[in-house]
């Protein structure tokens, strides 16, 4: 086998004893490439009969399907992707409707079911709407994978309890099952199996193997003569071959590149003159580098020379500059135009002239609040961009954002970054050593537990902590925890007790960021910068806290004050 997704397809649709076919399907098979990171598509509907235009819904929902899928983000999951275009469909049908000459009459209106099969590296993923059924042959037999949802009234009468078009909002099926080749599923409407056996459509799919459309019409004829008043529509769709390895695809194959040679100042390098070394760690080489063809200036990056026989590694770097083309913001760097065809593996990205987060806190030990608030605004900014399309950065830390000369900061490292996609047709690629900054990595990474945004928003309460005080919430005692136990018994050291200009409430926000339980933290970044501005009456609990938290200064010169009136009676009593 050639170690990518193949499938062999058969359809048939036939209107039956109806005047007209208010079923539509269809299947897309991509490139290769984008196979790999999309997977194939095989979708059916079927409009309801009492509608004069149900036909036109099932043909949009099969269209729509097809086509906004590929057009969605290659870093989203499949559930993402496919659930997100069919909520699109589904609230465009019901506007179709709201604004017809019959807008609560749903029996006349653009309505179908839609059921729709994503084969996508070793794995099936349906989404599932109405009553067209999909199975799966289990040796001579069918399995049903799907669940109608049809209400019954008595055995003559029933009615669909969901299907696309009826309400605003649509409540969708979603389930995944491993595939093999030789796989074989099945997608049908109620023209069809109600009106035929399991053992006819197994004898049909066997018998004629290697001709599936004729199997497809075999099927839609043998219930046609079996009394079917309905629509018949059939679609048979057989594993061939399923990915042996990971998906190197994703990267356009730039694994099969051999890692960049080590560069000197002065050297010319595919089309680029190398001038300077920027930044150079035992992760990767950066250098200033200039385009000899338009002048303009970038930053090139190379593996380390050190790890370049890992093969690990080697797909992170890769899919730095993949993970940085599909994230748009001002506040993330962005790659460089790739004009010319590349011999190496290197990334080029925007040459940033300015400093680290680092090196300006070294420079700036004490800023003031509204500069603190400005700069974590400016990161969260990065970091839902990244999460708008399931992305983790997952090592956010000061050494991976920079200001430039604009006052504008921005992340400009991708090298831990997790995306869903990529995790979900690599499978293997998601379980690996511990990525990130140990100082700033979420608790829940150190147990082994998979990250969420809530992991980025802690290294961001991190930093906000560490731009207040100086210093980390836990000092290093966070890092040294190995289980949940031991976590939970580490205290927090409040802000106050280091800067007293932070207000109770700013420290409350800090707190509830860093919490060493993901699910105690702000429920998404936006409402962890809100609480930076905003003093929130919850956010303190019903313990106040203590002034002595809040602003020892205060404290101490009070109890200074209290002793020095002591002394003063003691002295004038004697």
């Amino acid at each position: 086998m050639s170690g990518e997704l193949s499938i062999a397809l058969g359809q048939w649709s036939d209107k039956g004893l109806k005047p007209s076919n208010q079923d539509f399907h269809g299947a897309l098979i991509p490139s290769p490439r984008d196979c790999g990171v999309k997977g194939i598509a095989v979708a059916i509907a079927d409009g309801i009969s009492s509608s004069n235009v149900s036909h036109i819904a099932a043909e949009q929902a099969v269209k729509s399907f097809l086509t906004d899928y590929y057009c969605t983000s290659e870093s989203w999951t499949t559930k993402t992707s496919g659930s997100r275009v069919i909520a699109a469909t589904n609230t465009w049908l019901h506007g179709q409707n709201r604004r017809g000459p019959d807008p609560y009459e749903r029996d006349k209106g653009y309505v179908c079911t839609f059921s729709a099969l994503v084969l996508k590296s070793q794995t099936a993923h349906i989404f599932h709407v109405g009553d067209a059924r999909i199975f799966r042959l289990a040796g001579t037999s069918l399995e049903q994978l799907t669940t109608d949802h049809r209400v019954t009234l008595s055995s003559a009468q029933s009615y669909l309890g969901r299907a696309l078009g009826v309400n605003q909002n649509v409540e969708i099926d979603y389930l995944t099952c491993a595939i093999s080749p030789g796989d074989v599923f099945v997608l049908a409407t109620d023209g069809v199996y109600e009106h035929i056996g399991a053992d006819a459509v197994v004898a049909a799919v066997h018998t004629h193997a290697d001709r599936l459309d004729h199997a497809a019409r075999v099927i839609v004829e043998a219930a046609l003569a079996n009394a079917s008043g309905d629509n018949l529509t059939v679609q048979i769709v057989r594993v061939e071959s399923v990915p042996t390895g990971e998906a190197a695809e994703v990267a356009e194959r730039t694994s099969d590149l051999p890692p960049a040679p080590v560069l000197e100042p002065g050297m010319i390098f595919e089309g680029y003159r190398i001038l300077r070394t920027l930044h150079a760690s035992s992760r990767s080489h950066i250098y200033l580098a200039k385009d000899i063809d338009d002048g303009t200036e970038l930053a090139l990056k190379v593996p380390s020379v050190d790890l370049r026989g890992d093969p690990t590694y080697l797909k992170r770097f890769m899919m730095e500059e993949w993970a940085a083309r599909r994230v748009g913001s001002a506040h993330v760097l962005k790659p460089a135009p790739q004009r010319r065809k590349r011999n190496f593996l290197y990334v080029t990205m925007d040459y940033i002239d300015g400093q680290t987060l680092a090196r300006w806190m070294i420079d700036n030990p004490k800023p003031s609040l509204d500069v603190v608030r400005s700069i974590i605004e400016q990161i969260a900014a990065g970091l839902r961009a990244f999460h708008r399309m399931e992305m983790l950065h997952q090592d956010v830390r000061p050494a991976n954002i920079m200001i430039d000369r604009s006052g504008t900061w921005r992340i400009i490292d991708f090298g831990s970054t997790r995306i869903a996609g990529v995790m979900e047709a690599s499978p293997t690629a998601a379980h690996g050593d511990m990525l990130g900054t140990a100082q700033y990595t979420a608790p829940e990474y150190l147990v082994g537990d998979a990250g969420s945004p809530a992991s980025d928003l802690y290294a961001l309460g991190v930093i906000a902590y560490q731009l207040l005080t100086g210093r980390l919430p836990y000092g290093t005692l966070m890092v040294q925890a190995r289980s949940r136990a031991q976590q939970s018994r580490i205290a927090y050291v409040p802000a106050t007790q280091f800067n007293s200009d932070v207000p109770g409430w700013i420290d409350a926000a800090l707190r509830k960021a860093v919490h060493p339980n993901p699910l105690k933290r702000q429920q998404a970044l936006s409402e962890f910068t809100h609480d930076l501005r905003h003093p929130r009456d919850g956010l303190l609990g019903h313990r106040p806290v203590p002034l002595l938290e809040r602003n020892p200064a205060l404290v101490w010169q009070a109890v200074a004050a209290v002793l020095a009136a002591i002394v003063v009676i003691q002295a004038v009593m004697k």
